[in-house]
């Protein structure tokens, strides 16, 4: 469907940040803005960064594209 554009340590930092941000934000500790971290769990999962198109980024390599 999308061309992936995160790499793979990208993908395991996206995911472990935004799981630190819900838990964070479902326990109280932060406000309700820690439900953001909805948006890097999902790029890193779908492994798509929308907000990488318009630059042309990719932290992909060569063999992890597809």
């Amino acid at each position: 469907m999308f061309k992936v554009n995160v790499g793979s340590a990208d993908r395991i930092f996206r995911i472990v940040a935004g799981l630190a941000l819900l838990g964070l934000a479902a326990s109280g500790t932060v406000g309700a803005w820690g439900y953001i971290g909805i948006v890097p769990l999902f790029t890193g999962v779908f492994r798509f960064c929308p907000a990488y198109l318009p630059f042309g980024l990719s932290t992909c390599s060569l063999k992890d594209k597809s």
